[in-house]
């Protein structure tokens, strides 16, 4: 199988960026792919596909850009000229442009492979019925966030064109099922990106660190995480750093940058700008707590399967689809109100003056996460592929729930 995956792929700073290279890391090694056709936005610096052991061939065709209205007719091309087997969109609402039109038309994509022929799959990390438009940096005009979901819906049924559709909670399932009366919405769950050694648990010398990892500045809010672990150094006498890693939302330039000049004052606190994926084993490693400062969500949470591949503790708002994917998929943290300080300071206080609970945490998270290895995941991809191209051959509709009956076993 050629298999073209579209997505955003480091060094890019578009949303999904490390989903993508997680799933070019895997795919490359499932013994049924002999080519993968990258499918990207343009970057200034090389593609990271600096991977060790074998794999397939890998081809990059950098043919996008973020905001671009071109992106439909540059993706649509590329497809057409490579001729895959079959395409894989990695897919949120604001994965082409955080700009109407552009984030509409990359939309569309999923429809033209159909007309096309090509078997597709399109993964959405998130479903608009499921987003605080306000909270998540969309709008606050009532209007328009009606709207958005009157387009929301339009675009969505141009993404349910796919072959499968894939999403990575199963409530999410429902809700799309329910809506458009559809049958081809799949739960594929988000997996671990790594599965590393199982770690020590221990902690380097120094202060503690409380991190917080993402892009910041629309639903994830960095100020109740530093007042609240102000609250605690002035009740306690834990010596906490606190560890702000990674950028602005491109919704909220700058966002980081004010945050900077107003805790000026504060001490221990570190702001680490872009990290690199070769540095990500070492942040979570030297982080006593990880901690998910979200007023809404949208979807499932990449940070989080990352936490527990490296034995994080966890701190997270209790807000839906984090407390459905926590409760599903086994993961364990403490909980605390997305808009109270001091909850999210108990939160955080209760894992740091308890060691052994901490490391327990960690362990729970570390299992939870190698359950569902990224290998794992990409080989589901691997057989909703062969069944459409079945179905295409023999000429009758795929059963989703046949499938899920057969990956289950």
């Amino acid at each position: 199988m050629r298999l073209a995956i579209v997505t955003a792929y480091p060094p890019s700073k578009v949303t999904l960026t490390e989903y993508g290279y997680y799933l070019v890391k895997h795919f490359r090694l499932q013994k049924e792919v002999t080519e993968l056709i990258l499918i990207t936005d343009r970057t200034d610096g090389p593609k990271d596909l600096n991977f060790s052991g074998g794999g397939c061939k890998i081809t990059v065709k950098e043919c996008w850009s973020f905001n671009s209205y071109r992106n439909i007719i540059g993706i649509s091309k590329t497809i057409s000229e490579t001729k895959p087997d079959a395409v894989l969109f990695n897919l949120q609402f604001l994965k082409f442009g955080d700009k109407k039109v552009p984030a509409a038309l990359g939309l569309m994509l999923p429809y033209i492979c159909k007309l096309k022929g090509i078997p597709t799959i399109s993964l959405l990390h998130n479903i608009l019925e499921k987003v605080d438009l306000e909270n998540a940096g969309f709008t606050k005009n009532r209007l328009l966030q009606s709207a958005y979901n009157l387009i929301g819906t339009t675009l969505t049924r141009f993404v349910l064109a796919s072959d499968v559709l894939a999403v990575t909670i199963s409530k999410y399932v429902t809700i799309l099922e329910n809506k458009y009366k559809v049958r081809n919405v799949a739960l594929v769950p988000h997996g671990a990106f790594e599965t590393p050694p199982e770690p020590s648990y221990h902690l380097p010398a120094g202060p503690k660190q409380v991190m917080a990892f993402g892009k910041f500045g629309t639903y994830k809010k960095v100020e109740i995480m530093i007042e609240a672990v102000e609250l605690i150094r002035q009740r306690t006498n834990e010596d906490i750093e606190i560890v702000i890693a990674g950028t602005d939302s491109p919704n909220t330039p700058g966002y980081l940058d004010e945050m900077k000049e107003k805790y000026s004052h504060v001490p221990q606190i570190r702001f680490t700008g872009y990290v690199a994926e070769e540095d990500v084993p070492m942040l979570f490693g030297e982080s006593a707590v990880t901690v998910f400062p979200y007023t809404s969500t949208t979807g499932s949470s990449g940070v989080l399967h990352q936490a527990g591949s490296y034995g994080n503790a966890i701190v997270l708002p209790d807000l839906g689809d984090l407390s459905t994917l926590v409760q599903e998929e086994g993961y364990r943290g403490e909980f605390f109100d997305a808009y109270d300080t001091s909850s999210l300071a108990q939160a955080i206080e209760n894992i740091l003056i308890n060691e052994e609970y901490r490391i327990q945490l960690g362990k729970e998270n570390y299992r939870a996460a190698c359950s569902l290895p990224m290998s794992a995941i990409t080989q589901m991809y691997i057989d909703y592929f062969k069944a459409i191209r079945k179905s295409k051959k023999l000429g009758f509709d795929m059963d989703i729930s046949a499938i899920e009956k057969k990956l289950v076993h």
